[in-house]
């Protein structure tokens, strides 16, 4: 899944290695850049260190893979033959020496873990290519578009695509993932929703997606929301759309994306005249069952030894059970705490205890609590327009052997009959043609979402559409 939980594996990855020395102190101003080796993929990292009037250095990390960039330098070390970084946000720490002026041999270290860490000069980074995102120019019309969610007084933003000309077309709301999501549910580079935008939209279909709450251009704080709260706001989207003269108010329908799919039959079970839903990579089982599933199935995807697998899985249902068990949030910061900590939060650092408190406050909020004790089985068998459920065949935040069966098994119980799974071969949770299926193949796929997948809603909509 992916709101202030984002169960993905960790940014960053460790190294080792001291090798040859050069006699004289090289410059180190400029960018440095190397690769991770990591299970089923490579990271990029890159050091850009600059120095003052009086030459003392300073620096500062990206990961272009990861989204990430300026991550702050604590302190930067130079000697005449090695170079040491201290990043304190993540607790990670480069040591190398260098092999000729241009290059350094060393290692990343972080939570206890080495991996191999060597890095070239470079004049500039690598341009990740992601050749889907839409250019210029669009032959429909793009508008940025604000509302107010009556309910929570929230000013909610985002862009609404219109076949040029339209009148009485069909139209989408998509809904994102977990964590805090831009219209675009931008991750790793990809901008998933602007491509479903620009697909169904030159198709016809109007598309409008939005800023999660406290995102972008979007009010609020989702810090203390949870699923229901993002209901209430993707209900104001569809009020939005109905209050179109473009669009036709009978003809709007629902694409939610992994948490989007939990939210999807909740808005369904409070708009009756819902067109359609299509659920890509949404659960059909409780969120504390996707968890422990994920858990397992993304880390043996990693190439994760076993050893280490029962101790993430041990983890997970360590903090589920606090969650679940513990109302005093006093009480359940300190359980957190320890079981972070192993015991041992008092004697930490200051840096240490910042890391664990970050942690911490990926469970310890009001979206996580409701996440794992949430089943969407009952909002299902709920749901009385058409349904598409589409998952990927290697997705390992939500499998599809559990949840599609539970999907049709709550549809089928309600009396739905219109209704289609999909299980899609090769597929990732990101809908990504893939190898393993591991999160962290995301960033290093250039593709953005399967062609097929486009097709499959574009042709199902109009299906739909058809039959009425």
């Amino acid at each position: 899944m992916q709101k202030p939980y984002q169960l993905l594996f960790p940014l960053f990855f460790l190294i080792l290695s001291f090798m040859n020395t050069v006699a004289q102190q090289p410059a180190v101003q400029g960018s440095w850049s190397g690769k991770i080796e990591i299970p089923n993929a490579q990271l990029e990292v890159v050091f850009n260190i600059t120095e003052d009037n009086e030459k003392n250095p300073g620096a500062t990390m990206d990961v272009p893979q990861q989204g990430a960039s300026n991550l702050p330098v604590g302190k930067v070390t130079v000697s005449n033959d090695s170079l040491i970084l201290n990043i304190p946000v993540i607790l990670g720490t480069f040591k190398g020496k260098f092999v000729t002026t241009d290059s350094i041999a060393g290692i990343w270290q972080q939570n206890g873990q080495e991996f191999v860490l060597n890095l070239s000069k470079t004049g500039e980074v690598k341009e990740i290519k992601r050749p889907q995102t839409p250019v210029p120019p669009f032959n429909y019309v793009s508008e940025n578009v604000e509302y107010i969610n009556p309910k929570s007084g929230y000013k909610l933003a985002g862009t609404l695509t219109l076949p040029k000309n339209a009148k009485n077309c069909r139209a989408v709301v998509l809904i994102s993932g977990s964590g805090a999501q831009d219209r675009n549910e931008t991750i790793y580079g990809h901008k998933p929703f602007w491509v479903i935008a620009h697909y169904l939209t030159n198709h016809g279909i109007a598309v409008l997606r939005i800023d999660d709450r406290g995102v972008g251009d979007s009010e609020g704080d989702i810090r203390i929301a949870t699923s229901e709260d993002f209901a209430d706001d993707v209900l104001c989207g569809v009020d939005f759309l109905k209050k179109r003269n473009e669009i036709d108010p009978t003809q709007i329908g629902l694409i939610g994306h992994s948490e989007g799919g939990i939210i999807a039959p909740m808005v369904a079970n409070s708009s009756k005249d819902m067109a359609f839903i299509i659920l890509m990579a949404g659960p059909g089982i409780p969120g504390d069952s996707i968890l422990i599933e994920q858990t397992v199935l993304a880390a043996k995807a990693s190439g994760i030894q076993e050893q280490a697998i029962n101790a993430k899985l041990f983890m997970t249902r360590g903090i589920i059970n606090i969650v679940k068990t513990t109302p005093d949030a006093e009480e359940r910061t300190l359980s957190l705490q320890k079981a972070f900590s192993g015991g041992m939060y008092n004697r930490m650092d200051d840096d240490r205890k910042k890391l664990i408190d970050q942690q911490i406050s990926t469970f310890n909020n009001n979206w996580f609590s409701f996440f794992i004790n949430y089943d969407p089985y009952p909002a299902l068998t709920r749901v009385t327009c058409p349904v598409l459920a589409l998952i990927g065949e290697k997705d390992v935040q939500v499998p599809p052997k559990s949840n599609l069966p539970a999907i049709k098994k709550a549809l089928t119980e309600g009396g739905n009959t219109n209704f289609k799974t999909m299980e899609l071969p090769h597929l990732n949770h990101l809908f990504q043609n893939c190898e393993t299926g591991a999160p962290m193949e995301y960033a290093k796929i250039e593709e953005t979402i399967s062609p097929e997948v486009l097709v499959i809603m574009k042709d199902w909509i109009s299906e739909i559409k058809n039959k009425k």
